[in-house]
């Protein structure tokens, strides 16, 4: 076989043969190369290895079984971390080399590697770090080549020391032997370090004094389990931290935080303390020891509560999380208590991560700051999953997950710039499949939040030029929603300098669930959300679409109401309940829906109503979060929200599962479209709480007729297309209730049904359905 072709198999007969390697995906900061070097050595293969911009290049020699046994064992068991992507071969002349096997110094080029996300600290290392008699004893920043930070250090790839922030921290020598010996677990681990050579400690005073204290962690343990409030530098940012069975320093953290009522992340050290707290299922373990370490929604232990009311009013969940830095663990096993954990800010703004910053920040609400040498690159809050059914559902896509990459189904010719919506923002760029060009894939941002403060749309600018640059895709175009009030949208069109491409919001809901689940449509696609603007003018929030990447066409919606004052009927339930009641029942409304007035009074309800009637200030909306507040502000639960969608989680919260009865929804035609009739499944709801019904039995019916209502839409949009697949997006399908009762519908109803399970169902997974679309109509609409 002549040099450099390129072979499926390799041909027998020949003593020896040499194969030149790529191999892309996750394969840098993963331990790869030293997994490479260790199987070639074990194989008695020669030849080197090394990273480039583009994964791992590699080049083996010796007996031709040999190298076969190695190729299949690259491909079939990498690292824990490691995640092949794509593997290829070439076959060139052999060198007769018997020297062994070398790791290269890093390649430089066009740089297109996959970025590992952070991982949290593994088994190996915490054993250590409770070993007396072991160097790294107690050290808060003991990482091995399976465990550590990754994105939240890198300045640039490939990832070497020198292009993270450990560049700073010269290794001692008992490190760099580890470093430099390749049967050792941290051979080339990055940020290694030890007492001797790397970050340290400092436990400071609200106003930047150091406590004079001989172990930090220790000390900041006793201030927690006293009442105090600590701010603690972690892995992507800071965190706020107290006693978690402390009510005193729960309310103290709300109220300095401006945090009303949204629920607090608690984090504990084990699964068995996890326990003590929340149910959990198969599932809901292996989330929540998964190497990502998500925050996950777990159901309150029934009867007693165990930890402090405040922590998550109103709510039958609790956010919980395992410790997933050394340092988290040693505070957990010193203070013996369940710890709040939650961002380090002041609500609406983004996480401080340099020492300055925090306490420049955060003085107002922390007692004591419990920081640290080694620089934060770039913020990364912590994910947010739940379990729904047997499937993950990712609520916050961040830490842990981020930057790993989503295939899209479609050629980018372009790189795209998509910069996602105003709230739960997050970006993401797009480029050309570096192994499979006819093949795109999507890189999104860390949770970047809400671009409401300018600090928030700081860390929004910073998302795009991080992420820019250590990707080093420059894009060429850039993909924004249609709302030109979006604050993304005015820098896509005012401050980018790039050609737009404008995506209605739906529409990129609809290709985002397509694009993770590796379709280019067309499918039905039912996207249920709170506001969205529609290319009539009118609010959007519950349609069912005709979508592809190229287009999408409404085939049904919810019935319209209008909304008063606007945005500020999306804040007060009781708005829409209002508005709502009045379409309904006219003057006659006061008498139907008695218990808002347990949230106004009856002359702001008649008000609100007037106003809808008149169409002043009150936009047209079918959105289904709408629906939901009014919902829930009929049954009794509340009429303003502290934070978004607190009244729609609050419903699904006192459903009761076991009920199966459903209200009813009736879907007729109205011109063109098909509407859904919201003002039955208020019509009976209200009429269920005259009559005395249980809350969590009327709103378990509710949640059951808008499903048979969804239900019923899509059947007559596949007698209507023939289309049979319907995919589910947008940030009412968070719901696990309402997902899992439709689901169970459609599919009985024999359809096939897509959900999100890689990126978020609402707006901090928009930027990849904004890029597949911009990507479909830079190819004219081939997909």
């Amino acid at each position: 076989m002549k040099s450099g072709s390129a072979i499926d198999g390799a041909p027998r007969g020949t003593a020896l043969a040499r194969f030149r390697g790529r191999i892309e995906g996750i394969v840098q900061g993963v331990g790869f190369r030293p997994f490479v070097h260790g199987l070639a050595t074990r194989l008695g293969l020669s030849g080197w290895v090394r990273n480039d911009p583009r994964g791992v290049d590699l080049e083996v020699e010796g007996a031709r079984a040999a190298l076969e046994e190695f190729r299949r064992r690259v491909v079939a068991e990498p690292p824990p971390l490691a995640v092949v992507a794509s593997a290829r071969w070439e076959e060139i002349e052999p060198l007769g080399e018997s020297s062994g096997f070398a790791i290269l110094q890093s390649a430089s080029g066009d740089r297109t590697a996959w970025i590992s996300p952070d991982v949290a600290v593994c088994d190996d290392c915490l054993r250590e770090m409770r070993d007396p008699s072991d160097r790294r004893y107690r050290y808060p920043f003991i990482n091995c080549t399976n465990c550590g930070p990754r994105y939240t250090i890198l300045v640039e790839i490939p990832y070497d020391r020198d292009r993270t922030t450990m560049r700073v921290f010269r290794m001692c020598e008992r490190c760099r032997a580890e470093y430099e010996d390749p049967r050792d677990r941290r051979f080339h681990a990055q940020p290694i370090s030890c007492w001797d050579c790397g970050p340290r400690l400092a436990l400071l005073d609200s106003s930047g004094r150091a406590l004079d204290a001989e172990d930090p962690v220790r000390e900041a343990a006793r201030l927690l389990v006293e009442g105090r409030i600590l701010a603690l530098r972690g892995l992507g940012g800071f965190h706020l931290a107290c006693d978690a069975r402390n009510e005193d320093a729960v309310r103290t953290l709300r109220r300095r935080k401006s945090r009303e009522e949204k629920p607090f992340a608690v984090m504990v050290g084990s699964v068995a303390e996890a326990r003590y707290i929340a149910e959990i299922s198969e599932a809901e373990e292996s989330l929540l020891t998964s190497r990502e370490r998500p925050i996950v929604l777990l159901k309150k232990l029934r009867g007693e509560e165990r930890l402090a009311g405040s922590i998550a009013p109103r709510s039958r969940f609790h956010g919980v999380m395992l410790a997933y830095t050394p340092l988290h663990f040693l505070l957990i096993e010193e203070a013996r208590a369940p710890l709040v954990m939650t961002s380090g800010n002041v609500t609406d703004e983004p996480i401080a991560t340099g020492n300055e910053e925090a306490l420049s920040r955060l003085a107002g609400i922390a007692d004591f700051f419990l920081v640290h040498d080694r620089e934060i690159h770039i913020r990364t809050d912590d994910s947010v999953a739940r379990v729904s059914g047997a499937d993950t559902r990712l609520l916050r896509r961040s830490r842990g997950y981020v930057p790993r990459p989503v295939g899209l189904p479609i050629r980018v010719t372009e790189p795209v710039l998509a910069v996602g919506a105003e709230l739960k923002n997050a970006i993401a760029l797009a480029r050309a499949g570096a192994s499979d060009p006819s093949r795109g894939e999507a890189f999104l941002s860390h949770h970047i939040g809400d671009l409401k403060t300018p600090a928030a749309f700081g860390a929004f600018r910073q998302a795009i030029s991080h992420l820019s640059r250590v990707l080093e895709i420059e894009p060429r175009i850039v993909a924004c929603d249609l709302h030109p009030d979006y604050l993304s949208t005015r820098w896509a069109r005012e401050e980018s300098s790039l050609p737009a491409i404008e995506v209605q919001h739906h529409h990129a809901h609809a290709a985002a669930c397509l694009a993770e689940n590796g379709r280019a449509g067309p499918v039905l696609a039912l996207t249920l959300d709170g506001v969205g603007l529609g290319p009539d003018g009118t609010i959007w929030g519950c349609e069912l679409l005709v979508a592809e990447f190229a287009g999408a066409r409404r085939l049904a919606r919810l019935e319209h109401v209008r909304m008063p004052g606007g945005d500020a009927a999306s804040a007060e339930p009781r708005r829409m309940a209002a508005a709502w009641a009045s379409s309904i029942w006219g003057e006659d409304f006061e008498r139907r829906v008695v218990r808002l007035f347990e949230f106004c009074t009856r002359e702001e309800a008649a008000f609100w109503a007037e106003m809808a009637r008149r169409g002043v200030n009150s936009p047209l909306a079918s959105s289904a979060g709408r629906l939901f507040d009014a919902a829930a502000c009929i049954a009794g639960l509340r009429g303003r929200n502290a934070y978004e969608g607190q009244a729609a989680c609050e419903l699904e919260g006192v459903a009761d599962a076991s009920e199966r009865s459903a209200y009813p929804c009736r879907v007729e035609r109205e011109g063109e479209l098909f509407v859904i009739r919201g003002s039955d499944l208020l019509e009976a709801l209200a009429e269920d709480v005259l009559r005395g019904s249980e809350t969590g039995t009327v709103a378990a019916r509710f949640h059951n007729g808008l499903a048979e209502g969804l239900l019923r839409s899509a059947e007559l949009a596949r007698e209507a297309t023939g289309l049979r697949t319907v995919a589910l997006s947008g940030g009412v399908f968070q719901n696990a209730l309402l997902s899992e009762r439709l689901s169970e519908r459609l599919l009985r109803a024999g359809f096939e049904v897509l959900a999100h399970r890689l990126v978020p169902a609402n707006d901090g997974g928009l930027a990849l359905g904004q890029a597949a679309v911009a990507a479909a109509r830079l190819l004219g609409g081939r997909a």
